[in-house]
């Protein structure tokens, strides 16, 4: 796009309503009338600028002088209009580039009144008057206004500001009519159907924002109308559409019909108001196909960073079988209660004991002692407890990750140094350990699709992989376990009956409350949730998953 004249913006109002062209001899005019011999700004006749009357002129007087300016401009007598100005060499400027930038081919002004004194410059009357401007493509109209003020010796003058080309402008911009910069008008955030704009969507109002300030937008073509532009030619925004262009495009993963389900599914009843967050992935390619979230706290969905309960089991159950060379069947043994490191640690209520618990049977009833009794036997040598941190990086990727368009996450994590108490607390993810339901959703995909997949929201963006895939074996076993845990487990209330699915739930405690958790897969996705203070994941964060897998 050529880019438009820079204008030098002012505040001014005046009136009177005459069509006419630009001449050269206006313009010639308007540049020699407005710099004094020395150089010098002049200011208009006889008003001194450095003797400015704290007291208003009278309306009469205002709309007298305004009309005058008003009638000068609207003839293209730029240089006449310019010495009724305190400022006259750079409004003869801008009144020119206006011109300019704008093709103008006639100026008229009407209802030009007083409003009184000036809320925004001291010592001013302010006038109001309505511009219709014929400019390249059609017809502009718009509200202005200017502030006439006085100086002590009686002359008045119209004070010259950034708004009185048109309100608001700033330094350095411009006016420019014709074909509309591409980028007055933002590209549009769409879902992977390429059409569904995600401004729609509460739960992405931020990401939209920031995916459009840092991804390159697609196709598009521009209008015609009147733009702002800034000093190197770029659209600042679009104030007049003559003809509507085509919105250039920037498509994600999101899915736009799953989007809308997660919406509902964080405002389910059950959960009674408290925060939730939930993000669902497709497990074949990584890619976030919804996240939604509610809550005052920010986007929990993807930077909620809470301890996850039993959901951290599955981390646990892989490490022990790729690390310990144990399977399903191996002994947890599910007691009451169970000492480690001289903290005692207990099961959560309406789990049963059972001494002859296999590792299979402590993760469908989620106890917490048949884990820890394994992992603390298993995965902590000599003092080092780095088995369970080592499993999540190098199996299911955890790390941090850009999942694209500038979009903040907040990173897991499983420190590889804990001590004393936290050596056993981390198997069952409590203590230092710490998730978001975007990584917890990832858990459950690497299950389902026997392999790390980086989660992201552009397609085509990077994707991190995991030092080692998790073994065949290994998924296997997490499938067969989670599928019992959704049948039959702790699950079962809302997740039975569904096809394929595999599940775990988690709740963790933190301060005097709980947080609920459950994540989840079928045959298409897998899902995460998180509630806060949810009293199980069950019956807080299960109610959203059945949501996303049933896509109601």
């Amino acid at each position: 796009m050529k880019r438009a004249a820079k204008i030098g913006i002012a505040g001014t109002c005046t009136a009177l309503v005459v069509l006419g062209g630009i001449g050269a001899y206006n313009v010639v005019q308007a540049m020699s009338s407005g710099t004094a011999q020395n150089g010098e700004t002049k200011a208009a006749r006889g008003f001194d600028p450095k003797a400015v009357s704290s007291e208003p002129p009278s309306d009469a007087k205002a709309v007298a002088l305004a009309r005058a300016f008003l009638d000068s401009w609207t003839k293209q007598q730029l240089g006449e209009a310019a010495s009724r100005t305190d400022a006259s060499a750079t409004a003869a400027s801008a009144l020119r580039g206006y011109a300019d930038g704008l093709h103008l081919k006639s100026l008229a002004f009407r209802q030009v009144t007083s409003a009184g004194p000036s809320a925004v410059t001291p010592g001013a009357t302010k006038v109001t008057f309505d511009v219709t401007a014929q400019v390249a493509g059609g017809t502009w109209t718009y509200a202005s206004a200017v502030a006439v003020r006085q100086s002590t010796n009686g002359q008045l003058a119209v004070h010259w500001n950034n708004s009185v080309l048109y309100p608001g402008m700033g330094d350095d911009q411009a006016l420019t009519a014709g074909k509309l910069p591409a980028d007055a008008t933002p590209a549009k955030v769409v879902a992977s159907d390429g059409r569904t704009d995600l401004a729609r969507f509460s739960s992405l109002h931020d990401i939209v924002a920031t995916i459009r300030k840092n991804a390159t937008p697609t196709g598009g073509s521009p209008g015609t109308g009147v733009a702002v532009v800034d000093a190197s030619g770029e659209g600042v925004k679009a104030l007049k559409v003559f003809t509507e262009g085509k919105a250039a495009v920037i498509k994600t993963t999101i899915d736009a019909s799953l989007q809308a389900v997660a919406e509902n599914a964080v405002t389910d009843a059950h959960l009674q108001g408290k925060p939730a967050g939930t993000v669902a992935l497709d497990w074949r390619t990584g890619h976030i196909l919804a996240l939604a979230h509610t809550g005052a706290d920010g986007d929990i969905a993807i930077n909620g960073i809470k301890s996850p309960g039993s959901a951290m089991k599955i981390v646990t159950s892989a490490a022990l079988f790729d690390q310990a060379d144990l399977t399903p069947n191996s002994p947890a043994p599910c007691t009451d209660s169970l000492t480690a490191n001289s903290q005692v640690f207990h099961n959560d209520s309406g789990v049963t004991a059972n001494p002859s618990a296999t590792i299979a049977q402590s993760f469908t009833v989620s106890c917490n002692t048949g884990f820890i009794k394994d992992g603390f036997h298993y995965l902590v040598q000599d003092g080092d407890a780095s088995a369970l941190h080592d499993e999540a990086v190098n199996v299911f990727g955890m790390g941090s990750w850009s999942i694209g368009g500038g979009v903040a996450t907040t990173d897991p994590s499983i420190p590889p140094d804990v001590q004393g108490g936290d050596q056993a607390a981390q198997f069952i993810g409590q203590g230092k350990v710490t998730a978001t339901p975007l990584f917890l959703a990832s858990v459950a995909a690497t299950v389902r699709g026997v392999g790390f997949r980086q989660p992201v929201i552009l397609p085509g963006q990077h994707q991190d992989t995991a030092p080692r895939p998790i073994s065949a074996r290994t998924a296997g076993y997490l499938q067969s376990m989670m599928r019992t845990v959704a049948t039959s487990g702790t699950a079962a209330p809302r997740l039975s009956g569904l096809a394929g699915v595999g599940a775990k739930t988690g709740t963790a405690e933190e301060g005097d409350h709980t947080n609920g958790w459950l994540t989840a897969y079928d045959s298409d996705i897998a899902v995460a949730a998180l509630v806060e203070g949810g009293s199980s994941g069950v019956d807080s964060a299960g109610y959203v998953v059945r949501h996303l897998l049933t896509g109601a």
